[in-house]
């Protein structure tokens, strides 16, 4: 059994779970998601608990098993109280704006990099050099952060780039002088 898996999902109050032709459905004071389940494992709802279990013994049963029950959690957490990823930017001239429905960053380039915001996310910038994203999607804001750092991901030099607020970049010497 998964040690994951086999774990209760507790349902906080103000959610609301619907499970109807193998789509689970979650309402809540931030969003609704919705997510469709595998037919290899069965849900089962009460009052203020979710019990995720396998329908069968299978290989692909078990390894979606305790991956269903996190995708589930992910939902509940993100309806009730959102998730946030910072990022921040480092460099001489380095610097980000929001204008209306677009990220305007400023990254060295000859131009502007222009970044449409997705619906449900939204992006707070701090000092023009540090940036959050937040939104009740997991997913979405993952890979929302990703899509930010990909425009200038830092460089092992000087480290000069965009980079998550906790990520460590290792740097490399440069080159020495002729001795």
């Amino acid at each position: 059994m998964s040690r994951i898996g086999k774990l209760p999902i507790e349902i906080p109050k103000g959610v609301k779970i619907s499970f109807s032709d193998s789509v689970l459905s979650v309402h809540g004071p931030n969003g609704n998601l919705s997510r469709q389940i595998m037919s290899n494992i069965s849900l089962t709802i009460s009052d203020s608990v979710i019990v995720v279990a396998r329908c069968e013994e299978t290989n692909s049963a078990r390894s979606a098993h305790g991956l269903t029950r996190t995708l589930i959690n992910n939902m509940v957490v993100g309806v009730t109280k959102g998730f946030q990823t910072n990022l921040e930017i480092n460099g001489v001239g380095y610097r980000a704006e929001v204008k209306g429905t677009e990220l305007v960053l400023s990254l060295g380039y000859s131009h502007p990099v222009n970044f449409l915001i997705p619906d449900g996310i939204s992006i707070e910038v701090e000092k023009m050099t540090k940036l959050s994203v937040k939104g009740f999607d997991k997913e979405l804001v993952g890979q929302t952060a990703a899509k930010i750092r990909s425009f200038r991901s830092p460089e092992p030099y000087k480290g000069k780039g965009i980079k998550y607020a906790d990520e460590t970049i290792l740097r490399k010497a440069g080159k020495t002088g002729k001795k």
